[in-house]
């Protein structure tokens, strides 16, 4: 198993009721160096760079489907598929704005910084601001969100 289906598999296995709690407290730094919960400002996103991001380091595509499709999943090791096959409530459709509940980007800056409580998105502080701001872009273009700066 690769390093990003590890890093997966242990926030599905931290989500899913194994007894470690899910929500980092603000005294936790288990996961990494603490970072900033949203980009600076003055970042500029690349689309394209974001695409790369949520479709490869980043694992969004993991449980968010290849492009954020639902029904586009990757090939993953059958015992990972089989653990976010579990994840109740199962991930958000992330072209669907009307079942998004994150609706700024400090919201959704947060959300990939330090988890989702109640959902299976656990923190992920390895990406850079850039990374972050390239990401919330691609985002916002598969949801067609008239207004990616938000």
């Amino acid at each position: 198993m690769n390093k990003a289906a590890w890093v997966v598999l242990l926030g599905v296995l931290i989500v899913s009721g194994l007894g470690i709690p899910a929500i980092p407290t603000s005294d936790s730094n288990a996961w990494a160096e603490s970072s900033p919960s949203q980009p600076s400002g003055k970042l500029k996103g690349n689309i394209m760079q974001g695409r790369e991001i949520f479709n490869g380091k980043g694992v969004c595509y993991y449980c968010h489907g290849i492009d954020g499709y639902l029904s586009k999943t990757p090939r993953l090791e059958a015992d990972t598929a089989a653990l976010i096959a579990r994840l109740s409530p199962p991930p958000t459709d992330l072209r669907n704005p009307d079942v998004l509940r994150l609706k700024t980007n400090k919201e959704r800056a947060r959300a990939v910084r330090e988890g989702h409580p109640g959902t299976g998105m656990f923190p992920d502080t390895t990406m850079t601001d850039q990374d972050l701001a390239d990401t919330l872009l691609y985002l916002a273009l598969i949801r067609k969100d008239p207004n990616p700066e938000q």
